[in-house]
């Protein structure tokens, strides 16, 4: 019997149109008939969740529950959310209503588990109020695996390449968000993360697996394939999905449009075009290491 997946989405937009998408990508599929069902609940007035995990924002418990709710009354048979830092207050919102869910984080663990075993050093990408939360880190530490996470000066970053003006969740997915994602990454790596994990939704939008030397774990991706099998479709075979994936790529259609300041100031939407990885490595080999900015 199949099986309708509810998302809570909205939080925000683009990861929950990215989780999505995945869904589609990874199911083996040849014509409309044979991929899942599903329901997208985005509400994107959800109150920020690292704020509210700061005390600086109301609880999303309410909206949480609300969502449910709402999933459940559209026929929803379980639900996931692609936002990893609103996990925190999941517990708290299953606990006034019951509803199965696919949860990222207990996913990922079991994912690392199975398929990186000799791995006990991981980096972690996510948000400051993931990474002050501990949320990765006392799941995967109960399970003998080091989390390393950027010191303060990197998780600002962290935070500015997501959050700000010029940021991921405003829509911009190439340049200073993208190379602060990237950097982050590389100087955990340097202090000897083994894989990577992409713990934040909007970061894999613009940290992919062909930036790093060590694996890429992508919560959205292992959590999109569980929904699919827990619908009780057909996934499709890793490599078959990366082959699907590189070709997509190649036509740079990962998204339709990406937003750039002009010299001016003036923020304008532009066709993506995707930057091969000899390109960026030249790039970056000749960056400014001082100033941090690219020589004219």
């Amino acid at each position: 019997m199949n099986n309708t997946i509810g998302i809570i989405g909205g939080m925000g937009p683009e990861a929950t149109a990215y989780f999505y998408q995945l869904l589609i990508q990874n199911t083996l599929a040849d014509k409309d008939q044979e991929h899942v069902p599903v329901i997208i609940y985005a509400n994107p007035r959800v109150p920020p969740r690292t704020d509210a995990i700061h005390k600086k924002a109301l609880s999303p418990v309410p909206f949480l529950v609300q969502g449910i709710k709402t999933l459940i009354r559209s026929g929803a048979d379980f639900g996931v959310m692609p936002c990893i830092t609103a996990h925190y207050f999941l517990p708290e919102a299953l606990n006034e209503i019951d509803f199965p869910f696919v949860n990222l984080l207990d996913e990922t663990l079991h994912f690392v588990r199975e398929s990186y075993p000799s791995k006990r050093t991981v980096g972690l990408i996510a948000s400051s109020g993931t990474v002050d939360s501990g949320l990765f880190h006392h799941l995967f530490e109960r399970a003998g695996i080091t989390l390393i996470t950027p010191d303060s000066k990197g998780q600002a970053d962290v935070h500015e390449a997501i959050f700000s003006n010029d940021g991921i969740k405003a829509g911009f997915i190439k340049g200073k968000p993208r190379d602060m994602i990237i950097a982050a990454a590389g100087r955990l790596i340097q202090q000897g993360a083994e894989a990577m994990i992409a713990g934040c939704s909007e970061v894999p939008l613009v940290l992919k697996p062909v930036d790093l030397p060590v694996p890429l774990i992508e919560p959205m991706l292992i959590g999109a394939r569980i929904c699919i099998k827990k619908a009780g479709f057909h996934v499709r075979p890793v490599e078959e999905h990366k082959k699907k994936i590189a070709e997509y790529d190649e036509d740079g259609q990962r998204s339709l449009f990406y937003r750039k300041k002009s010299p001016g100031g003036k923020t304008e939407s532009q066709p993506c075009s995707r930057l091969t990885r000899l390109t960026r490595l030249a790039r970056l080999a000749t960056l400014d290491e001082k100033s941090g900015k690219e020589p004219s």
